[in-house]
């Protein structure tokens, strides 16, 4: 575990690999409250012209918030969190998230985040996060 709060700009985090799975995509839609069909019921989604359903921005933003934090350590922070979405999360798939610090201003950096799959980039965004002075931040060595 890394135990202090200085990085550099470039300092790349380990890559997370997210199965996306059926279920994954349907909890976070009723835990984020979106019921569209097209998050839980695959028949509707490929009526509406989607192979099967598909994950919702909601729960792409809280897996990009915990990739953040699992890096950063459980003191961290969450400044501001900028995505876009691109290229659908379907069942089967993998979602790899990397990041790259861009900036860092004392006890404050910007990482760049990429979430990519098996058809493209399906997030990407930045996120400023900040790390108290004297609190140890972690990520796997």
């Amino acid at each position: 575990m890394r135990r202090d709060t200085r990085w550099r700009t470039g300092d790349e985090l380990p890559p997370l690999e997210i199965p996306v799975t059926r279920t994954l995509i349907v909890a976070g839609a009723i835990a984020s409250r979106d019921y569209q069909d097209v998050h839980h019921d695959a028949e509707l989604a490929r009526r509406k012209g989607s192979p099967d359903i598909f994950m919702n921005i909601l729960t792409t933003n809280g897996l990009v918030g915990r990739y953040i934090t699992d890096h950063f350590g459980p003191t961290a922070v969450l400044r501001r969190v900028a995505i876009r979405l691109g290229a659908p999360n379907h069942p089967g798939d993998t979602m790899v998230l990397t990041g790259t610090v861009e900036r860092v201003d004392g006890d404050t950096a910007t990482v760049r985040v990429v979430g990519a799959n098996g058809i493209g980039d399906h997030v990407t965004g930045t996120v400023t996060v900040t790390v108290p002075p004297g609190t140890p931040s972690g990520d796997a060595e």
